[in-house]
């Protein structure tokens, strides 16, 4: 069995929240995938499905994302899984939004939720990096990622959520470089064969803005031909 573990806090007040990207990843993925109802257990609502002929438990914890790791340890000993049984998908301010990265192992990078889980299972498990930017000074982190994602990221959000989902299967069988191209043609597709970049002509060549202007003829008259014209 693998452990899906998606990071947030609970309750409809932070639903939208840039910190609980974690939970949304999840929600994508069960919906999509036919998993069973989210019910309660372990400190959290869970869900049981099936990705890539893996079995997956879905776990979103109700604890405040400070004490997640009380969570996850819970559902491990349950279960008798290894941290690398375990993947979490949580935000992360050092990526740009919309990017995503994996990772396995390594530091909490001051990441609460992270830490918490680092204090239970210790640091051996796989996690999924969800880029939401950062606002610029650490003294402003906190109320950045406890707001909501505004409507103009809700474009980019989309895809990101899309293309965790699309790619659920493979981060299962523990293939994160087929999981991250299912990401990458989600938020970033390549440009349809068809589609040709602006100014570009059907022939391959350079189309102009405008027609070029035509030269005026040379004029041609004498000078007491131009003198007469003045006359006339």
């Amino acid at each position: 069995m693998k452990l899906f573990v998606g990071l947030g806090n609970p309750g409809p007040k932070y639903e939208r929240n840039r910190h609980n990207i974690g939970f949304m990843a999840l929600d994508r993925i069960a919906s999509d995938h036919g998993f069973s109802p989210w019910k309660a257990k372990f400190q959290a609502l869970v869900c049981e499905g099936s990705l890539g002929g893996e079995k997956v438990l879905l776990l979103k914890p109700q604890t405040f994302m400070n004490l997640s790791g009380q969570s996850v340890g819970e559902a491990m000993r349950f279960y008798k899984l290894t941290p690398a049984d375990v993947t979490v998908l949580h935000d992360e301010l050092d990526l740009a939004p919309g990017k995503a990265r994996i990772k396995q192992g390594g530091g909490h990078a001051g990441h609460n939720g992270l830490r918490s889980i680092h204090s239970h299972i210790g640091a051996d498990y796989g996690r999924v990096r969800l880029g939401i930017g950062h606002p610029g000074h650490k003294d402003a982190v906190a109320g950045y990622v406890l707001r909501d994602f505004p409507k103009a990221d809700e474009g980019w959000l989309d895809d990101l959520m899309r293309g965790i989902s699309d790619g659920a299967a493979d981060l299962a069988r523990g293939d994160g470089g087929k999981f991250m191209n299912a990401v990458a043609l989600r938020v970033a597709p390549p440009r349809s064969s068809t589609t040709r970049p602006r100014g570009e002509a059907k022939d391959g060549g350079t189309a102009s803005a405008k027609p070029a202007k035509e030269e005026p003829a040379a004029d041609t008259r004498s000078a007491m031909e131009r003198l007469l014209d003045k006359f006339k």
